[in-house]
C-alpha cells in the first residue's frame, strides 16, 4: 500500500487519528494532518516528518484556508481520510451547534473532496474514506445533531463514490466504542461494553486495520463499513 503519495488525515493530533497516523508512519507512508489547536503530540509527529495543518473546520473560510494549504503542500495525494470530529452540546433553541457540526462533519469533507479530487487523480491508487458513526443507523434522542451530521456524512460516500469511480475508491467506517476516555467511571464502561455482542472495548488498531483493508482492496466502493463489536445484533 505504500505510495509516495501522502495520505491526508483531518483532525489526527489524539485518540484514533494520532494512533493511525504513527501506524501508517511506521509502514513508511508519508501523511499530512490537520489539527484544530496545539498540543505536545504534535511535537512527536513533526519529529516523524508528519506535515502538520492548522485548521478550523467550523466555519467555510476555515475550510478553504485549509484546502489552499493542502494544493500549496503537495502536488498529490494517495487518500484522503475525514477523521475530523466535534461534538458540541445541544440546546434545540440554539442552531449554532447544530452549524458547527454540519460543517466539520458534512461541509468540510465536501469541500475538501470537490476541490482536492484533482490531487487523488495524480496518484496510481486513490481513494477517500468517511468516519462517521454507529450512530446512524438508529440515530440518537440526546445528540440529533450529531448523529445528523454524521448521516450527511455517510451519505455523502455513495455521491462521490458514483462520481469518481473508477479511479477513486470512496468508502466509509462507522465505529462504536473503540477506546474510553481517562475519565469513564467503571459503571459506564460496564454499561457500554453491554451494548455490543463482543463485549470489549478493542482499541485503536482495529481503526487502522479497517482503513488498511479499504485502501487495499481494489473492489469495495460505495459502501460504509461498520466497525462496531455486533451493536446491531443486540
Amino acid at each position: 500500500m505504500q505510495s509516495n503519495a501522502p495520505i491526508l488525515i483531518t483532525g489526527a493530533s489524539q485518540r484514533l487519528g494520532l494512533h493511525c497516523v504513527k501506524r501508517f508512519v511506521a509502514a513508511g507512508q508519508p501523511i499530512i494532518i490537520s489539527y484544530r489547536q496545539e498540543r505536545d503530540e504534535l511535537n512527536e509527529l513533526r519529529e516523524l516528518g508528519v506535515q502538520c495543518i492548522q485548521a478550523d473546520f467550523a466555519n467555510e473560510q476555515g475550510i478553504l484556508d485549509f484546502i489552499a494549504k493542502i494544493k500549496q503542500t503537495t502536488s498529490s495525494l494517495r487518500a484522503i481520510i475525514h477523521n475530523a470530529s466535534l461534538w458540541i452540546a445541544e440546546n434545540g433553541a440554539d442552531a449554532s451547534a447544530f452549524m458547527q457540526m454540519v460543517n466539520v462533519h458534512v461541509l468540510a469533507p465536501y469541500l475538501i473532496n470537490e476541490h482536492c479530487a484533482s490531487l487523488l487523480m495524480q496518484s496510481d491508487k486513490a481513494d477517500i474514506i468517511h468516519i462517521t458513526d454507529d450512530v446512524i443507523r438508529k440515530g440518537s434522542a440526546k445528540r440529533i445533531a450529531y448523529s445528523a451530521s454524521k448521516a450527511g456524512l455517510d451519505n455523502l460516500t455513495l455521491s462521490f463514490a458514483a462520481r469518481l469511480a473508477p479511479h477513486i475508491k470512496v468508502n466509509a467506517l462507522a465505529p462504536a466504542l473503540i477506546m474510553l476516555h481517562p475519565d469513564d467511571d467503571e459503571n459506564y464502561q460496564r454499561h457500554a461494553m453491554a451494548k455490543s455482542v463482543m463485549g470489549c472495548v478493542p482499541g485503536p488498531e482495529v481503526i487502522y486495520q479497517s482503513l488498511r483493508y479499504l485502501l487495499d482492496t481494489p473492489y469495495v466502493t460505495g459502501t460504509t463499513l461498520t466497525v462496531n463489536g455486533g451493536r446491531h445484533l443486540k
